[in-house]
């Protein structure tokens, strides 16, 4: 059992001792630390904020110790540069207009990838992103910086609404399209790029939290060799999982870095 289980637990008065079993929840992810309600400190809130001083003190440290010759966590450094440059910024957005994005998508991919990661390392264990309101939190500022670039590069809000249907449509079709075509842009893009990942990394970490947790139950409290024999064998799927849920934490940091970009690239675009 893994302290993020037991903490989780203790936060929610579950005994994980108990007579019979009680399947984890949503509310094994509320764990405010100080204060309660809207306001409360969690500790998804402050696993945030640790991750933005790690990454900030390594890049920082790591920017006064350039080599010519990369010591290995120069090369990894850069490895993960280069790729959110070009795979993401300058694929995605275009070679004309990528570069000054570039330190907001590398900033939004390797904030994600770690906050993701959080979610398999022992003793952490447990993925910020489960909780709604930060992804939400990234995709507003995603959010207003895809609307004021398409604003600014437009000329005005008028001319980026005006952008979003495409020229040489029939005149009946034209209202249709802009009105999907708003809901598009202003509600539906945020909507799911907030829920996407949100959606993945809590009902990753729920998995984990059901085969430890129910893995435990079947060892302690099982009547039989049977039950006993499928607790180590749900143990065996933790583990399985666990790694499985590296490949999430990775594909989802890339998948919202990639759809920021492509929302960029769509409002710094001359055509539709």
């Amino acid at each position: 059992m893994s302290p993020t289980v037991l903490h989780a637990h203790a936060q929610t008065g579950v005994a994980t001792v108990a007579s019979e079993f009680q399947a984890p929840g949503p509310s094994d992810f509320w764990q405010p630390l100080v204060g309660d309600g809207a306001w409360a400190l969690t500790r998804p809130g402050v696993m945030m904020l640790i991750s933005v001083l790690v990454l900030g003190v390594f890049y920082v440290t790591l920017s006064k110790r350039l080599t010519v010759v990369p010591s290995k966590t120069q090369w990894l450094a850069e490895g993960v540069y280069g790729f959110a440059r070009d795979t993401i910024g300058r694929d995605i957005i275009g070679a004309r207009d990528f570069r000054p994005f570039i330190p907001f998508i590398f900033t939004l991919f390797t904030l994600i990838l770690l906050n993701n990661l959080m979610g398999i390392i022992p003793i952490i264990q447990y993925p910020s992103l489960s909780r709604i309101g930060i992804p939400i939190a990234l995709t507003a500022i995603v959010y207003v910086v895809y609307q004021a670039v398409g604003i600014k590069r437009k000329g005005g809000f008028l001319g980026w609404v005006k952008s979003m249907v495409p020229p040489g449509l029939p005149a009946w079709i034209v209202p249709m399209m802009f009105v999907l075509e708003l809901m598009r842009f202003f509600i539906t893009q945020p909507v799911t790029l907030a829920l996407r990942i949100f959606g993945n990394m809590f009902a990753g970490h729920l998995m984990l939290l059901l085969f430890s947790l129910g893995g435990e139950y079947l060892l302690l409290h099982g009547s039989n060799v049977g039950l006993q024999a499928a607790g180590i064998l749900s143990f065996l799927v933790f583990i399985v999982m666990t790694a499985f849920e590296l490949l999430i934490a990775v594909l989802q940091a890339f998948i919202f870095a990639l759809l920021a970009a492509l929302y960029i690239g769509d409002a710094v675009s001359d055509g539709h």
